[in-house]
């Protein structure tokens, strides 16, 4: 596979034209993503700033790419009119068009479910994941609202590095997590705490009125993106759950009970069948399980690092 200099080594006017034309292909963790943007003003100055550290593949492409987007312009009388961009893959919609200038959301949530519909060589864990010394893994499962990426992106701000925010993509042949560091999409609420909690945080634009609010995307750590072929052992599995005022506390949770909640938070358990099974197993066997309580984000930063160190 041929990499040139990752993206910051290209010129926002560079990355256009390639998006405009054949396409501009790049790695991320595992996958290989090739995108093609038509009339879509600023995606490629906004992919420049939050990908800066990726590797681009230079043309002529010899290997097959993972997924292959396409984000076009409305045509008709919404060309001029509120105007839409459209996602197609492989000549498929399978989202329903966002606002022009809400086209970077569309193209990370339309990778998301691209990846969770084929990503099936992988135990898909819905959950974030980071490693405090870049061999073992902390897996911290949640359900949208309790606190998950932005505890993730608050230990990335303090040096863990980022495997993912949205995928634990573990290995069914040997249970090793392989890294997808990629932007963290944050929420409303989770983009002022995030700000607070480090000034030198580095956002994409915020993006109003989204299906899930206001949506802004942190650069991931150039760090984490450089070890994308670093897999790591899972060794903690802490369920965060945010709680206003509430004091930073960890609980132990029973082997069945984490079981059932780290297969409930896999995309693709049913799929892998015993494969599936025999995975979930080994994290629930080798993993220190807690629930996570927490009202204040350094708290909850401190406590985990007292997890680890302990």
């Amino acid at each position: 596979m041929k990499a040139l200099s990752p993206f910051a080594g290209l010129a926002v006017a560079e990355i256009d034209r390639r998006l405009a034309g054949p396409g501009l292909r790049w790695r991320s963790g595992p996958f290989v993503i090739q995108l093609r943007a038509r009339n879509i003003p600023r995606l490629g100055e906004q992919l420049a700033f939050l990908y800066a550290a990726h590797p681009v593949i230079d043309p002529p492409w010899e290997e097959v790419a993972d997924t292959h987007l396409d984000l076009i312009r409305s045509g008709g009388w919404r060309r001029w009119w509120r105007a839409q961009a459209i996602m197609e893959e492989d000549g498929a919609r399978p989202l329903q068009p966002f606002p022009l200038d809400h086209a970077l959301p569309l193209f990370e949530w339309g990778w998301n479910f691209i990846i969770a519909s084929r990503g099936n060589r992988y135990l898909m864990l819905h959950t974030a994941a980071l490693s405090p010394d870049g061999e073992r893994a902390l897996i911290l499962p949640g359900l949208p609202g309790s606190g998950k990426s932005t505890l993730a992106a608050a230990l990335a701000l303090r040096g863990w590095r980022l495997l993912s925010d949205e995928f634990a993509l573990v290995r069914p042949e040997d249970g090793r997590v392989m890294p997808l560091a990629r932007p963290v999409a944050l929420k409303n609420s989770s983009i002022g705490v995030i700000r607070d909690f480090d000034p030198k945080a580095e956002f994409g634009p915020l993006f109003p009125k989204t299906r899930k609010g206001t949506v802004a995307h942190l650069k991931p750590p150039p760090a984490s993106v450089a070890a994308m072929d670093r897999s790591c052992r899972p060794a903690w599995v802490v369920a965060p759950r945010f709680e206003s005022g509430a004091g930073a506390s960890l609980q132990p949770m029973a082997p069945e009970a984490a079981f059932l909640m780290i297969a409930a938070n896999a995309f693709n358990y049913e799929v892998q069948g015993e494969l599936g099974f025999q995975a979930v197993a080994r994290i629930v066997r080798n993993c220190t399980i807690h629930t996570l309580t927490f009202g204040d984000l350094s708290e909850a930063v401190a406590l985990l690092a007292e997890l680890v160190a302990s």
